[in-house]
């Protein structure tokens, strides 16, 4: 990872709130009218969520997944995300359509490259 700035308990609270956002982003940026658009945050937010509850850092419930796959599965979903309007033919339909997707994932990935890889309650590797 790049910079390791952002400690894991942040990014958890961060997904906490990313995962219903990209659940509700239909409804919040008017995307119903094109069903692909609509589709691809939520799938986005459904998955990040689960993951997230399973994630080996200070905020989950259970922690089984290591740090580290956590964000290599952030970064594909970001990546996924980013590319999904011209991966699915929405992208066409307009701005409003494609933007939102770019920018959350754009900045999933973004952010996965910044967490650091070890949570703050376990021993620094």
């Amino acid at each position: 990872m790049l910079f390791q700035v952002v400690p894991t308990r942040v990014h958890g609270i961060v997904d906490y709130i990313e995962g219903p956002t990209l659940l509700a982003a239909p409804m919040l940026f008017g995307l119903q009218d094109v069903p692909a658009s609509a589709l691809a945050p939520r799938i986005a937010g459904t998955g990040s969520t689960l993951y997230s509850l399973v994630t080996d850092y200070e905020v989950a419930p259970v922690r089984m997944l290591p740090m580290a796959g956590h964000l290599a599965l952030d970064v594909m979903a970001g990546s996924l995300l980013a590319a999904s309007p011209w991966l699915f033919g929405f992208a066409k339909s307009g701005r409003q359509y494609w933007l939102p997707h770019v920018l959350v994932g754009v900045g999933k990935v973004g952010i996965a490259l910044m967490t650091r890889t070890q949570p703050s309650d376990r021993p620094q590797l």
